[in-house]
C-alpha cells in the first residue's frame, strides 16, 4: 500500500518501498524500469542519478519518460534520464502494450499516425489509448513526443546540422514545435545543447579523448552523415560472446564481424538503407551509424538494441539460469549473457526456416543466397565508407 505523501503514476514492477530503496541505493540495475520525479525542482531522474537523494515526500514514480514529461518534469541534465536502457519488460511480453511501445520506438506515429499503429495491431485508436495509458501512463503521441526529442538531442550533440535539418529529421513538424520541445523535455534550448557539446568536444581533444563527429561543413552535399553514439546496456554485460555468436551466423554481404570485434551489418529501414558499426564494453556499445536519411536514426537505434539484447536484466537471467544445476557453472563463469535477436521480423523467419534444416555454416550460406537474390544493392555512398 502505497505511504501517504509518496505517489506512482502507472504501473510499475516494484511497490513503492522497493522503487524508493533502489532510488536512495542509486541502484543502476533499475535505470530504465522506472523514472523518478522529484516536486521539489520539477525534473525527472534515473534511480541511479548521483544528486542528492531527494525526501520521500517529493517524489513521484513513473513508468516511462513521457509519463514524467506529460506530468511537467523535465529532464536532469546530470542523470540524462532519456539515455538510460529500455524497460526489459517489453522484451517479455506481447501484449498490446508491448507490441504498441515496438511500432512507436520504431517511427510508426511519425509516419503514419496514431491510426497507422492501432491498424496495424487492429483496434480502434480509443482502445489504444485507454492500453497506453493504462499501462505506460503516457498516450502514443506523448511516447512518440519522447521519442522525438531524445533523437533530436543525439542529433544536437553529435553532428553539426542545422537545427532545420535536425528537427524534420526527428520527425517534428515545424521549428517552432522542435523548440518548444526541446525547451519543455530538457529544460534549456538547443543553441544551450550544442553549446555544451562544442565545450565537451573542446575538453575532450585538449586530453587526447574522441569526440563525435563534427566535419558539419566540410560534409558533401547530400553524402550520409555518420552518426556516434553509445548505446546505454544494464550490467553485466557479456559483449564478447554476443558478438562471438552473431558472427557464427553472420549472414554473407549482410554482416561481419571484424578482427578488432566490431560488428558491421546493413539495415533496411522505413526509408532507405543504413550502415552500422557495433563494438561491446563492459557497460554499453559503441555505436558510429551511416544513414541515407536521417529520419532513420530512431529505427536503426531500435534495430541495435533488438540485435544485442541490450534492453534485457542480466540479473533476473542469471539468477534463473543459475540455479539450474547443469547451467550454474556455465553462468558463473560469463555473468550477462544475452539472447540476441534479428533486426526485423521478416529476417527472423527466414533465419528459423533455414537453422532448422541445416547446420549452422548452412544456413548461413543459405541465407547469404536469399539476400543476394533479394536484396537491395547498396548506394555507392554507403559501400565505400569505413562503416560499410
Amino acid at each position: 500500500m502505497a505511504t501517504a505523501g509518496f505517489r506512482h503514476d502507472g504501473p510499475v514492477l516494484l511497490d513503492d518501498e522497493s522503487c524508493y530503496g533502489a532510488v536512495r541505493s542509486k541502484d543502476r540495475r533499475f535505470d530504465g524500469w522506472f523514472f523518478v520525479g522529484v516536486t521539489s525542482t520539477g525534473i525527472f531522474c534515473r534511480p541511479s542519478c548521483p544528486a542528492t537523494t531527494p525526501k520521500r515526500a517529493n517524489v513521484r514514480f513513473f513508468p516511462t519518460a513521457a509519463a514524467a514529461q506529460g506530468s511537467g518534469f523535465r529532464a536532469c541534465r546530470r542523470c540524462r534520464p532519456d539515455t538510460a536502457p529500455g524497460s526489459p519488460e517489453w522484451n517479455v511480453r506481447g501484449d498490446l502494450a508491448a507490441r504498441a511501445m515496438a511500432l512507436i520506438d520504431d517511427g510508426v506515429v511519425d509516419r503514419e499516425g496514431v491510426g497507422g499503429v492501432a491498424r496495424r495491431l487492429a483496434v480502434s485508436e480509443r482502445h489504444l489509448h485507454r492500453v497506453l495509458v493504462a499501462e505506460l501512463g503516457a498516450s502514443a503521441v506523448a511516447l512518440a513526443r519522447s521519442r522525438r526529442a531524445h533523437t533530436a538531442r543525439v542529433l544536437i550533440e553529435t553532428t553539426d546540422l542545422p537545427f532545420t535539418e535536425i528537427a524534420f529529421a526527428a520527425g517534428f513538424a515545424s521549428i517552432r514545435q522542435f523548440n518548444e520541445t526541446v525547451q519543455q523535455v530538457f529544460g534549456t534550448s538547443p543553441t544551450v545543447l550544442r553549446a555544451d557539446r562544442t565545450s565537451a568536444v573542446v575538453r575532450a581533444r585538449a586530453g587526447g579523448g574522441s569526440s563525435a563527429d563534427d566535419r558539419g561543413p566540410e560534409r558533401a552535399a547530400g553524402a550520409p552523415t555518420p552518426i556516434s553514439l553509445r548505446l546505454a546496456t544494464r550490467e553485466p554485460f557479456a559483449g564478447p560472446e554476443v558478438l562471438g555468436f552473431l558472427a557464427a551466423r553472420a549472414i554473407p554481404g549482410i554482416e561481419a564481424v571484424d578482427a578488432d570485434a566490431t560488428y558491421r551489418r546493413v539495415l533496411h529501414l522505413p526509408s532507405g538503407l543504413g550502415v552500422i558499426a557495433l563494438q561491446a564494453a563492459l557497460d554499453h556499445v559503441s555505436a558510429r551509424v551511416l544513414l541515407t536519411n536521417l529520419r532513420d536514426l530512431g529505427p536503426a537505434v531500435a534495430r541495435c538494441r533488438r540485435v544485442l539484447d541490450l534492453d534485457a536484466d542480466p540479473v533476473a537471467i542469471d539468477e534463473a539460469l543459475g540455479a539450474d544445476p547443469l547451467l550454474a557453472a556455465l553462468v558463473g563463469a560469463t555473468p550477462g549473457r544475452r539472447s540476441p535477436g534479428a533486426v526485423d521480423g521478416t529476417e527472423l523467419l527466414v533465419r528459423a526456416i533455414v537453422g532448422q534444416q541445416v547446420s549452422v555454416a548452412g544456413a548461413r550460406t543459405v541465407a547469404g543466397r536469399v539476400a543476394a537474390s533479394l536484396g537491395a544493392t547498396l548506394p555507392a555512398a554507403l559501400a565505400s565508407a569505413p562503416e560499410a
